[in-house]
């Protein structure tokens, strides 16, 4: 089986190629750091136009990358959701006219079960049931997948998700866009003790996350003048970690039997944070799995790989009249959180 994959959800453009033996034949990406940098962020409107602009040709490329046609192709995955409407609909559309043309099963992928997955891709032995940290720019979320489609959200965060925390945090210092990699970077060199921040939800019997009252305490401490912007950062990730493995220790207490703690998301490629949660795992007697960085952050492998896991549990492919989605649960039977508004 080899299954064509679209990703357009926010601000990476990609494209891939995956067959059901976990073979990434050809794939490409292409940032759009250049077009939002001056903005601290990414603006909608900018990255569903460079997704228009760039998605079709990249198509091309990879086909041609793999010597291949459009009718080699089993099926067309694309993302559907949850994301930035605009490039959701590029992809999306794009996958549409594609599978039309060619005749060819249409999967449309929940983004997040993109995210969730992709560590078996990585990873044949890993297996259900198995524990998720999902920390993105987006979400910031704790699940427990038991197969393809069956997911248990435990916790989730009440306002901030983790990677926007790291991207406001950048930006409140001045260190540029993007900003997860470039706090890792200056946290690399700084004191993680040397500025007192506070652990939101710390100890609380509820799992759940929250971000929002670190990232003021962050602004609140530049604004002083009295600490260096690399202690602001190494302290900033440190609070941030500290609270990422006190709330999923909670949420894996109510959890049941698992086999692994897997972190997928682009948070999942921070060094420090993949080092702090195989602590945590081997702490709970569980296997540690995080897929390799290329994979965490967003890419097209993981959602032609979501595709054919789901072809393979016997799921049908979608009508080609199916919507684009802006927010999109992977269980959308979870009850609501205090202050997570939809985001849930």
């Amino acid at each position: 089986m080899l299954v064509l994959g679209i990703e357009s959800s926010c601000d990476e453009t990609a494209a891939a190629l995956v067959t059901a033996d976990r073979t990434i034949v050809a794939q490409a990406i292409a940032s759009q750091d250049a077009d939002h940098a001056p903005f601290g962020g990414v603006v909608p409107e900018i990255a569903a136009r460079a997704h228009a602009e760039r998605l079709t040709p990249m198509i091309g490329r990879v086909l041609a990358e793999a010597g291949i046609t459009l009718a080699d192709c089993d099926a067309i995955a694309a993302t559907a959701g949850p994301g930035l409407i605009g490039g959701v609909m590029v992809g999306l559309v794009t996958a549409k006219a594609l599978a039309m043309a060619g005749d060819k099963p249409l999967l449309a992928v929940n983004h997040l079960e993109g995210h969730a997955l992709s560590p078996r891709l990585a990873d044949p032995a890993l297996a259900f049931p198995y524990a998720l940290l999902l920390v993105s720019g987006g979400h910031c979320q704790l699940l427990r997948v038991d197969g393809v489609g069956h997911y248990a959200r435990i916790a989730t965060t009440i306002d901030d998700a983790l990677g926007e925390a790291f991207d406001k945090t950048a930006k409140i210092l001045g260190l540029g866009f993007p900003g997860g990699p470039a706090v890792e970077r200056h946290a690399a060199i700084g004191d993680a003790h040397a500025v007192p921040l506070p652990r939101p939800l710390f100890g609380s019997a509820e799992p759940h996350f929250s971000f929002a009252g670190l990232k003021s305490a962050v602004l609140r401490a530049h604004d002083s003048g009295r600490h260096a912007t690399a202690d602001i950062a190494a302290s900033f990730q440190q609070a941030a970690i500290d609270c990422l493995l006190d709330r999923t220790r909670r949420g894996l207490a109510g959890m049941g039997a698992v086999r692994a703690l897997v972190v997928a998301g682009g948070v999942a490629s921070n060094r420090a944070v993949r080092v702090a949660l195989e602590g945590l795992a081997a702490e709970q007697g569980l296997r540690f799995v995080a897929p390799p960085a290329a994979l965490c952050t967003d890419n097209a492998a993981m959602i032609a790989w979501a595709g054919i896991e789901r072809l393979q549990a016997g799921f049908t492919p979608d009508p080609l009249d199916i919507s684009a989605r802006p927010r999109w649960p992977l269980d959308p039977a979870a009850e609501p959180v205090r202050g997570a508004g939809v985001k849930g």
